[in-house]
């Protein structure tokens, strides 16, 4: 029933904007017991559960990921409980004073992944979903005025064919689905005429900016009223907008009849003269939308208060997005909602120091990733003028045991997910985008952790991605559908067949990781040239970008070797190097509508043991305690916030490998001087992308006290690092060739491959992958094993910095039983040390031979291997300073 202003004649008097309390509202937060396991004899409402775990709510059982040192997080192996399956909760309480001929719901803010609730022995339903916002109508089960006991039973279970979850998204993906009630619950108390408390999770109002400029502003308003009432009821609806003043900006008075037992559906349209729009970060401007609900004798029986920005968004193929008619760029990063020793239990503080720190780093937009999020972050968003990006959990796949179509349960599962997620969301200003599916063109290439049976040929997701884009502009089509994709456009192998995806969606979003799982760093812009170039008509972001960084693993040259993204060779170093590369990249292509890197912070999976920790995908800027910062934090924070700063990056890299190194500063300040020891190695300006390096800087033996001092116009800002450097290392290097990651030395610091020129690189072990560990090749003849694994090898150079003078050089090969014969030449200086060489062969394995040599060094040390009748290789070079 749809009812207009001049529906009715009926005289109401003006009713005040919020006269009084409507509705009573109880946070069951405390009291709760908790059971880890299934007790289905605990529905009755005099089940003992007094052993059972005392806990608050939010809470999960599970705790997931953690490091192999103390530095983000607290999380350890005897704390993580990674049990995915069946929880029950209870809790006594008392229905609040007045309830009596009133209705009483049930709220949940979430509860993953399926939920059963009973009231006192009365079963009210279930919900399917484990990251929406969900009530049940308790009226009928509620006993005023005594004890209320209340049931729920969760279960997180990893979906299987024909299992308890098997319809329900996710079912899979690279992301821990944390168990239990991890989101508020609330009993709310309404009149019998009240806004719709059943609109699927939804506050049963949706505004929409029909249009909005400096002069005016239209806003759209609908409203759902729900008669629980006996008989037909006569209301008036006002509707209005009410500014931070408390002055009411536009408003209407509308009035009604609801028929008993029925939801009726009343639209206004508010115009807003000369409107305080909603900008982003600039100027997040909030009204309140506020509906309030009366009876014909003026008794108010229901209101709802919400903020609302007024704002119109726009994204064009050739400009980008547009808020407000102007361009506005969107800089961002991806979510995940768990953290450190708290998994997804949460707090609204907790979030808003997420917020906080998202927002230090200069970002003005979130990709809320892979899930619906609650409503903390989207209130604090609102606030903050965080442009967002709101996705449902289908990811990967969406069939199980083979199946190459979706079940119907499945379908229908993430169209009710789909409407959540928009009803629940429609109201906020910074909500701008319904994601509809990520990552679900992996095709036939699936990576290992992706399982269900299917091998991914010849299933079609399209069906379903066109079933959701319909649903999506159906609930809401003031807003544009968009999906993020993988692998459209990458180099696969003939046998690889990839479904194109993207035009299922009103905007394309890109997810590449070059430079760490394919091609080089410098491959993205091309690639994106290239998808835009098939589908010049649809606005292009790219949704996903970025690499791992360890905090505890280091390197001396981001392009020793490739990075081992399945392993440990992860490098806090080469994070940053990718994100350099690529944002370099980014800003070259003002048509991207906005760029979102992966992560911002570290987030538990069960599929990766990398880097330096295990069950963490390790891509955030910040640590998984949302707190230990990386240096490519830094970076952006550089270039996307104006604030003064300076960030001497590798810290944390503290015991040096080498006398002499490039000291790389992050400084958005008009001069920076870089001070070693108090010594000066000279003052860098507008530095390319705020990065200033100083080149050969040398160490002192022993400490060494760095200092960066930026200068700008409100006067100094200073960072500072502490370095050392052992009295061996300053006299001895040793360099681990052809790696990243340089291997642990017997009793002495080896540092990765540097000054090199050409060459390709190797190892003797086999590679990890997707937490299978890699497999040490055995070598005899040395005890530095993990170093002598490695090797550079073709034709190639090393320019080494050393001061003039005697040095005794120390070549080191390691050569398998498999090696096919052949010759090289090694020259040090002028001299050529060994011609036509060809290192011993065992029969089986792999053995180590050493060659020393006394030279003399001026102006450096240069190493020239030239390939033979065979390729040069070398696996570890010593150079040692003679007195």
């Amino acid at each position: 029933m749809l009812l207009a202003a001049s529906a009715l004649a009926v005289t109401f008097a003006a009713v005040p904007v919020l006269a009084q309390d409507t509705r009573a509202v109880v946070e069951l937060d405390s009291g709760w017991r908790f059971f880890n396991g299934d007790v289905p004899e605990a529905v009755a409402p005099d089940f003992g559960d007094l052993a059972w775990e005392a806990v608050s709510v939010p809470h999960t059982w599970n705790r997931v990921g953690y490091y192999h040192h103390n530095l983000g997080g607290a999380n350890t192996p005897a704390t993580v409980n990674k049990r995915q399956g069946i929880g029950w909760y209870r809790l006594h309480f008392a229905a609040p004073a007045g309830s009596a001929g009133k209705r009483q719901w049930l709220e949940f803010d979430a509860a993953s992944r399926t939920a059963k609730v009973w009231l006192n022995g009365t079963y009210l339903g279930e919900h399917r979903g484990g990251f929406s916002r969900f009530r049940l109508d308790a009226t009928s089960a509620m006993r005023p005025g005594n004890d209320n006991v209340l049931v729920v039973r969760v279960d997180s279970s990893q979906p299987k064919a024909a299992g308890a979850t098997a319809d329900i998204l996710p079912l899979t993906g690279d992301f821990f689905v944390h168990g239990g009630l991890y989101r508020p619950v609330r009993l709310v108390t309404t009149a019998l005429l009240h806004i719709d408390m059943a609109d699927s999770g939804g506050p049963g109002v949706r505004g929409t900016t029909l249009s909005a400029n400096a002069q005016q502003a239209v806003v759209d308003v609908a409203v759902k009223v729900a008669n629980d009432g006996a008989r037909p009821t006569k209301a008036m609806i006002k509707i209005a907008l009410v500014d931070r003043e408390g002055r009411e900006a536009a408003s209407t008075m509308i009035p009604a009849t609801f028929a008993a037992g029925k939801v009726g559906n009343v639209s206004a349209k508010l115009t807003v003269s000369n409107p305080h729009l909603w900008h982003g970060t600039t100027d997040p401007y909030l009204y309140d939308l506020v509906v309030q609900l009366s009876e014909a004798n003026g008794q108010v029986t229901d209101a709802l208060r919400q903020p609302f920005g007024v704002r119109t968004m726009a994204f064009d193929p050739a400009q980008g997005f547009f808020l407000n008619g102007q361009s506005y760029r969107l800089r961002g990063v991806g979510y995940h909602q768990d953290r450190d020793s708290k998994g997804w239990a949460i707090s609204r503080s907790d979030v808003a120091q997420d917020v906080a720190t998202i927002r230090e780093m200069g970002a003005n937009s979130i990709r809320l990733t892979h899930y619906q999020h609650g409503q903390d972050i989207h209130d604090l968003a609102d606030r903050a003028g965080i442009v967002v990006w709101d996705e449902i959990p289908l990811v990967s796949m969406w069939t199980l045991g083979g199946k190459r179509e979706a079940d119907p349960a499945f379908v229908a599962n993430a169209k009710s997910q789909l409407t959540e997620l928009i009803r629940q969301n429609q109201n906020h200003a910074a909500s701008a985008i319904w994601g509809i599916a990520n990552e679900v063109d992996f095709g036939n290439s699936l990576p290992a952790f992706l399982t269900g049976g299917a091998d991914g040929k010849d299933i079609n997701p399209l069906p379903l991605l066109d079933e959701l884009h319909a649903l999506a502009k159906k609930e809401d089509p003031s807003r544009p559908t968009a999906l993020a994709t993988c692998c459209e456009g990458r180099l696969f192998g003939s046998d690889i067949e990839i479904p194109i995806t993207a035009p299922a969606a009103d905007l394309g979003g890109a997810n590449r990781y070059f430079g760490w799982y394919f091609g080089q760093a410098g491959d993205l812009g091309g690639h994106l040239d290239g998808l835009r170039a098939k589908r010049p008509d649809q606005p292009l972001a790219v949704t996903e970008y970025g690499a791992g960084g360890a905090l505890t693993i280091h390197t001396d040259n981001v392009l020793g070797a490739p990075v081992d993204s399945r392993g440990a060779a992860q490098p806090e170093e080469y994070e940053s190097y990718i994100h350099e590369t690529a944002l370099a990249q980014l800003d070259a292509r003002p048509w991207l509508y906005a760029t979102w890197l992966w992560n911002s912070f570290d987030f538990a999976t069960t599929v990766r043991t990398e880097g330096d920790a295990q069950d963490i995908n390790t891509k955030g800027l910040v640590a998984y305690d949302h707190k230990t910062r990386k240096d490519a934090y830094y970076f952006y924070k550089a270039n996307w916030n104006p604030a003064p700063m300076v960030h001497i990056t590798s810290k944390r890299y503290a015991a040096r490998a080498y006398p002499v190194t490039d000291v790389k500063v992050y400084s958005n300040t008009a001069s920076t001087e870089l001070l070693v020891n108090g010594r000066s190695m000279g003052v860098k300006s507008d530095c390319p992308q705020k990065i200033c390096v100083w080149n050969a800087v040398a160490l002192d033996e022993g400490a060494n006290a760095l200092v960066a001092r930026g200068t700008h116009a409100g006067g100094q800002i200073e960072d500072t690092a502490a370095w050392t450097l052992a009295p061996l290392t300053k006299r001895h290097m040793v360099i681990d060739t052809g790696t990243l990651v340089a291997g642990k030395g017997n009793d002495r610091v080896l540092g990765s491959d540097n000054w090199f020129e050409g060459g390709d690189v190797g190892s003797l072990d086999i590679p990890a992958n997707y937490g299978k560990p890699s497999v040490p090749a055995v070598i005899t003849g040395t005890q530095e094993r993990e170093a002598l694994a490695t090797f550079r090898t073709g034709s190639f150079a090393y320019r080494v910095p050393v001061a003039d003078g005697r040095y005794r050089v120390t070549l080191w090969f390691a050569t398998p039983s498999t090696q096919k014969p052949g010759t090289f030449d090694v020259t040090i200086g002028r001299k050529a040390v060994l011609r036509k060489f060809q290192p011993a062969t065992p029969a089986a394995g792999a053995v180590a031979e050493a060659k020393t040599f006394t030279v003399k060094a001026k102006g450096g040390l240069a190493l020239d291997f030239t390939a033979g009748t065979g390729d040069a290789r070398v696996s570890m070079i010593e150079i040692e300073r003679l007195r």
